[in-house]
Order: structure tokens, then sequence, then C-alpha cells
């Protein structure tokens, strides 16, 4: 039997790694760039990861209105699954008003262990986010 060779190549993906604080808690999100889509996760429990499709441009600070979250797997209950849209809308939303040519399906994955509805815990992960992507 021929040894195994292990090559060490590069993902063929582009991706991106930051830390950050979430609720106190330090937190590593990951984004990776496929051909048709955007990965963005942020691992720290089961995640729970919605698809939002983006397209048109818009100047407010508001999400978008046309964008559409679904939720593909997990969930915990409506309100977890309510702000976890927020929180792909609002990703979703940055993502289009940074490149307003950009037409890949978003999927987001939270697994954060308190999806809290303060503002100080949104706005870390928004601002883990956008320093991931």
């Amino acid at each position: 039997m021929e040894p195994v060779q292990i090559l060490d190549e590069p993902f063929p993906a582009a991706s991106k790694h930051e830390t950050g604080q979430i609720d106190g808690i330090t937190t590593e999100a990951t984004a990776l760039f496929f051909a048709d889509r955007i990965l963005v996760q942020v691992p720290l429990s089961a995640p729970s990861p919605a698809a939002v499709d983006m397209a048109l441009v818009n100047e407010s600070l508001l999400p978008m209105s046309h964008l559409t979250p679904k939720t593909l797997l997990g969930g915990g209950g409506e309100e977890r699954e309510s702000m976890a849209q927020l929180y792909a809308v609002q990703i979703a939303s940055y993502i289009v008003r940074r490149d307003s040519d950009e037409r890949r399906t978003l999927v987001v994955g939270l697994g954060l262990q308190n999806l809290r509805q303060d503002r100080e815990a949104f706005f870390d992960v928004l601002e883990l986010m956008q320093k991931v992507l």
C-alpha cells in the first residue's frame, strides 16, 4: 500500500475569521465567500442558520424590506427565530449597502448561548459581523 500523501492546499473559497465580545463572551465569527453564497457563522452552541436572498440598494439604516429570511435548521421557539431572522436581515442589509451589485444568497448560522433582545448584545453581534465581512 502506498503512503498517503497530504497536500497543504488552500480552501477554494475565500474566508475571514474575527473574534469579539458578545454579551461578555469571547466569540469567533467566520465568513466564507463562495461563488453563489456567503456563509456567516457565529458558533458558540448548536447553530440555527437562516437564509436571505439579497438584491436592490437602499441608503436607510433600517433593514431592507425586500429581504426575506427563512429558517432552515433549528429555531428554538418563535422569539428566538424572530431574533435570528432580524440578525440575518441586518447582516444582509450591511452586505448589500457595502456592495450594491451583491446577489449571492446569505446563509447565517447563529449559535449564541443567549440570544437576548437587548440593544448591547444586538450591536455586539453586528459589530463582529462588520469586522468579519
